[in-house]
């Protein structure tokens, strides 16, 4: 899930999910509903311009609520690429049909509608961060899915029956609050605050963030001869708990984060034949859905260390 969880010990993951693997479903979900090739490329390059550590990176650059800062420079890697150029190329597809996954509304959509992109993640991070699915509940819930109209008139991915679409949203509304805990924000924060120290005494330059994988970045930052950062990243690798307060906490690697919120609220086929918010049809998936947006975690999250990426950096 490539945001730093693979580094401390605040995370127990099932196994490694690249950025890749992602792009990968998304492009095989669009291809499924649409069959087109250019709704399926862009899907397939949406992530390509993420740099190693990926919404860290958003963070590092003060994007919290959208957290898509990155994606400015889709079209850069993707002319970079004399391969991909090629190919685009050879199969008369242009650029600018395939640098912005958001003109397709299948691929990308704002929150809570259902795209390719939010269904993809909501299956694989209830896999690998937090186990909720298995497979066959995967395969039942996928299968139900088809293209609706939305309210707007546009197409989007929605359930054919209501039980179904309870089933899911019962399952991955367990997945909401692990992206606006106070743990996720502060993995995030602690990645990008140590990343600025180390561009700040010019020990990684912001390209290197496209240069280098986790690891080796980590390697760097081990063996920058700064003891400083060194001796706070060792001890938020050996981090078993992040704790939260509604107040500041002094002496601690304290933070207020207000970060963006991911939930989806997907379209039923209702028994007149148009297509509603399953929230509206189903008390069940209102009361997930209100329960996730009432959720709040405490206003600070701290670790049970100190750490200023600016000291005695002046």
């Amino acid at each position: 899930m490539n945001w730093g969880s693979d580094h401390t010990d605040l995370y127990h993951n099932k196994y490694w999910y690249s950025n890749l693997t992602h792009s990968i479903g998304v492009a095989l979900i669009v291809w499924h509903y649409t069959g087109d090739r250019k709704q399926t490329l862009a899907g397939l390059f949406h992530d390509i311009a993420t740099p190693t550590f990926k919404h860290c990176i958003d963070f590092f650059r003060g994007d919290y609520l959208k957290q898509e800062a990155t994606e400015v420079e889709t079209s850069q890697m993707i002319s970079d690429s004399p391969e991909i150029m090629h190919l685009l190329k050879r199969d008369h597809v242009k650029l600018s049909q395939v640098n912005d996954y958001k003109l397709y509304p299948i691929a990308d959509n704002d929150t809570p509608k259902l795209s390719a992109d939010r269904f993809e993640y909501s299956y694989s991070a209830g896999l690998v961060l937090n186990r909720v699915w298995e497979i066959d509940q995967i395969k039942r819930t996928y299968d139900d899915v088809i293209v609706l109209q939305n309210e707007e008139g546009v197409d989007e991915l929605g359930f054919q029956h209501l039980p179904v679409a309870e089933e899911y949203i019962s399952t991955i509304s367990q997945l909401w609050p692990c992206w606006v805990e106070n743990r996720h924000k502060l993995t995030m924060q602690f990645i990008a605050d140590a990343l600025k120290r180390m561009v700040k005494q010019g020990l990684l330059q912001p390209s290197d963030f496209y240069r280098y994988s986790e690891d080796e970045i980590i390697s760097r930052i081990l063996n920058s001869g700064d003891e400083y950062l060194v001796s706070r990243f060792q001890r938020f690798r050996k981090a078993k708990r992040v704790y939260s307060s509604d107040t500041p906490v002094a002496g601690k690697y304290c933070r207020s984060i207000v970060t963006k919120r991911r939930y989806i609220n997907p379209l039923v086929l209702s028994s007149d034949g148009t297509a509603r918010r399953v929230g509206d049809l189903s008390a069940k998936a209102k009361q997930c859905l209100d329960d996730y947006l009432a959720y709040r975690p405490g206003r600070y999250a701290y670790l049970d260390f100190d750490f200023d990426p600016d000291y005695q950096l002046d």
